[in-house]
């Protein structure tokens, strides 16, 4: 039986450069796959792109409120791409809890494998909601290790605007909008809202 899988990791843990990686592996073999998106990452518009320069073009941008089984199911035929082996899907956690239902569906209805890339949390460490529903109904969920600039194992993603370490704003601003993003460990992470005079763990 085909399964839902979310293999999830704070920024810079390699989530878009192990999708380009596995969808070069299925069509090495042979075997079709289909990558999708959400629209709202406008980063590197409809391409995955990885921080080491890797890219793959997006075949579906998941627009919001659309049904993502059917979007799926029409471009394989569009593509020619029967029997499809496997979506692989960058950026999952800004998809809808619908939307991720859909995916499920593809899985367990359809017999196609589904791979789900993502972060878990927001700069905030609220989880976002996509993320927060894979983790509900993924088979199998694995996390990708990164880095602290500390060199412990970084668990969170830090947002900075100015030049400044921020914990309060909107859920979701593109990495390059006006913005930049570090992956820091616990300790690292409370000592930057520490500095800012905020409260967001302790």
């Amino acid at each position: 039986m085909a399964k839902l899988h979310f293999k999830y990791g704070a920024m810079n843990s390699g989530k878009s450069d192990t999708l380009i990686k596995t969808a070069y592996n299925y069509d090495e073999r042979g075997l079709a796959t289909l990558t999708v998106k959400a629209e709202l990452d406008t980063k590197g518009e409809d391409w995955v792109v990885a921080r080491g320069g890797a890219r793959r073009q997006v075949d579906v941008l998941a627009h919001s409120g659309e049904d993502l089984r059917a979007r799926v199911h029409a471009m394989a035929d569009e593509r020619g791409l029967r029997p499809l082996h496997c979506v692989l899907v960058d950026e999952a956690q800004f998809l809808e809890p619908a939307q991720i239902d859909a995916l499920f569906c593809i899985a367990k209805q359809d017999g196609i494998s589904v791979i789900c890339y993502g972060l878990r949390t927001d700069f905030r460490t609220v989880m976002f909601p996509g993320a927060s529903r894979l983790f509900e109904l993924a088979d199998n969920i694995e996390k990708l290790p990164t880095m602290c600039r500390c060199g412990s194992q970084a668990e969170f993603n830090c947002r900075a605007a100015g030049g400044r370490f921020v914990f309060e704003g909107e859920q979701v601003a593109i990495d390059g909008e006006q913005v930049t993003y570090m992956s820091l460990c616990g300790p690292c992470f409370m000592q930057e809202q520490e500095r800012a005079g905020v409260t967001v763990l302790g």
